[in-house]
């Protein structure tokens, strides 16, 4: 049966989150919803991440199994048409092996989150940014993070609802940076638990106030109590960047 992979762009505002959910519409229920329109098959989508409400991507990866050998551009164009007028695209189709999995075979997913660091409302970034007020120290949040890469045990900033059976990541990277009012906080890992991006740039909000100073985030990580966590940032300024096979 042929295989393919998706890559695909999406405003996660109006969504319930990738996964398909009872409580409203989801990313991935459009997207099948648009390939049985396509195919007249009720296949079923797998994505490398599942995205919460209000979390965007740039360039989710996603497999799914069609009984027909479609061109690859074919099945994107033809999906897309499907798809509006969701705010979600399917950039890419390929083909791939049967033993491509887009969660399984990941090597690295990389998110960035953004910061408005201003005190006017957002009018152009409304739900796809964060506004903080107050002023930020990048500086300090830059080297509060450092204390966050490599391999720990996350539990600090780790969702209470958070399925994975051990709360041991690796962060490959964690860097923040400024360019005129936008703050930009970029990360990378193989995988990441629910909640722990937006865990992470929560307490750095803190650090760049001066609340926390950036040793306060390493006693975080070291007490390994969900209550040492910062505030858990909004979904609206988290974007999955591109997922690494």
């Amino acid at each position: 049966m042929p295989r393919y992979k998706l890559t695909i762009e999406y405003d996660g505002t109006p969504f319930v989150g990738w996964q398909v959910q009872d409580n409203g519409i989801s990313v991935a229920g459009v997207i099948e919803e648009a390939l049985e329109k396509f195919s007249g098959e009720r296949v079923k989508i797998n994505g490398a991440g599942r995205t919460d409400a209000g979390v965007h991507a740039l360039g989710q990866a996603a497999h799914v199994d069609l009984s027909k050998d479609w061109d690859a551009d074919t099945v994107r164009d033809a999906v897309n048409a499907h798809l509006r007028p969701h705010p979600v695209a399917i950039l890419t189709a390929e083909n791939v092996s049967g033993d491509f999995d887009a969660r399984f075979s990941a090597r690295a997913r990389h998110y960035f989150y953004r910061i408005v660091n201003r005190r006017p409302d957002l009018a152009l970034d409304r739900d796809r940014a964060w506004r903080v007020p107050k002023p930020l120290d990048v500086d300090a949040m830059h080297a509060a993070a450092q204390f966050l890469v490599g391999n720990h045990d996350f539990t600090t900033f780790r969702s209470v609802f958070c399925q994975a059976k051990s709360p041991v990541k690796t962060l490959d990277r964690l860097d923040v940076t400024r360019a005129a009012d936008e703050i930009s906080i970029r990360v990378s890992a193989r995988s990441f638990l629910h909640h722990q991006v937006r865990s992470m740039a929560g307490s750095l909000q803190f650090v760049g106030e001066g609340r926390w100073h950036p040793r306060d985030m390493k006693k975080a990580l070291d007490a390994k109590d969900r209550a040492a966590c910062g505030p858990v940032a909004p979904a609206c300024g988290l974007y999955l960047v591109r997922v690494d096979y």
